[in-house]
């Protein structure tokens, strides 16, 4: 049985001479090579909900007591008090400008490359 004929590209390919040339192939890019002026708007990851146990133990407080405050005053300070410091967390996180992956939000990133728009042409 005579050896199986395959094209010139496929026995130079098992064989490695595509390795030996010296030089890479050339890549011309079809556009030049710089940052766009703005980036796509991506939304924020969704944060957990907070206080659920609190306004848990509330409504159920209310539905024992036929929706009085007075008897859930505890209660509605405690779920109170955990929205505070919620919100007091939410806006220390907000002055952080990095997220927690360690990536500039895509409003501030469009912001900066307003502020410093990309140089096309040399002076």
């Amino acid at each position: 049985m005579a050896a199986p004929a395959y094209p010139a590209w496929v026995t130079r390919w098992v064989s490695g001479q595509w390795r030996n040339k010296k030089r890479p192939p050339a890549l011309r890019p079809p556009r030049a090579l710089a940052l766009a002026d703005k980036v796509a708007n991506r939304r924020e990851q969704a944060t957990e909900a907070t206080c659920i146990t609190e306004m848990s133990v509330m409504m159920a407080c209310w539905k024992q007591n036929d929706f009085n405050d007075a008897p859930c005053a505890e209660e509605i300070r405690m779920f109170y008090d955990c929205v505070a410091k919620a919100e007091k967390e939410r806006k220390n996180q907000n002055e952080d400008t990095m997220s927690s992956r360690g990536n500039l939000p895509s409003s501030k990133v469009n912001k900066l490359l307003k502020r410093f728009p990309q140089i096309t042409r040399y002076v």
